[in-house]
């Protein structure tokens, strides 16, 4: 049985009036996690794309970025997406549950936020209404602060990135402070270190893009620093 089948029969259960919390419980160890992981994604991320009015067709290939989906189950994951996607009401309690399922894995929260943040800008807009959203389900996550910031700056064009909050660091932070923040975050990007988190193999991909991105910040950094190490 196919990831997508799996998913598929799960919201079904939700349409049905099974209830959330049941649904989740079913999903809750692994492999099981990343079918639950991946649910939220899908749910949480149509509901987001609602939230400004309009899913567009940007934004559904962007989904089809984060999840690589087989021919075979197309179908599948369109049902899903669009089952998920009729209201934005329930969001919240998708995130609890979420909340609830990772505890205090905040890399996991984050790779999630990562996953919305690709999709609200797949229209290169960021709607206030898909702020908010965010913003919200942060807050259920528990997120810090900082780790919002960082998100938005890599993903929102409003603005050049800072490359300290890219990176998680304070201004003026030593040099060799800024390279071990900058080591640690792109360890935790590769894909062993990201399943090992309970993300599915599908939404690994946008590890790529954050790995660019921690580089790219640690180059500005480090250019006037000498001839810096880049050797992991």
């Amino acid at each position: 049985m196919s990831i997508w089948t799996r998913i598929t029969e799960a919201v079904s259960a939700l349409t049905k009036g099974e209830g959330l919390s049941a649904v989740f419980d079913r999903l809750r160890t692994p492999p099981e996690r990343s079918v639950a992981f991946t649910i939220a994604v899908i749910a949480l991320s149509a509901k987001m794309a609602k939230a400004d009015g309009l899913v567009t067709r940007d934004e559904v290939t962007a989904f089809r970025e984060v999840f690589q989906i087989a021919r075979a189950d197309e179908a599948g994951a369109a049902r899903v997406f669009n089952l998920a996607r009729q209201d934005v009401a329930g969001f919240e309690e998708y995130a609890e549950r979420i909340k609830r399922m990772f505890g205090e894995q905040n890399g996991t929260l984050c790779d999630l936020m990562e996953g919305l943040f690709h999709i609200a800008m797949a229209d290169g807009q960021y709607h206030p209404n898909e702020d908010a959203f965010l913003r919200r389900v942060s807050e259920i996550f528990d997120l810090p602060e900082g780790d919002f910031k960082r998100l938005r700056s890599r993903f929102v064009p409003d603005a050049k990135p800072d490359p300290y909050t890219v990176l998680g660091v304070a201004h003026g932070a030593p040099l060799e402070e800024v390279r071990k923040a900058w080591r640690k975050q792109v360890r935790d990007s590769h894909p062993d270190a990201m399943m090992a988190r309970g993300v599915p193999e599908e939404a690994v991909k946008l590890a790529e893009k954050r790995v660019i991105d921690l580089n790219r910040a640690w180059e500005e950094i480090s250019k006037g620093g000498g001839d810096a190490d880049r050797h992991l």
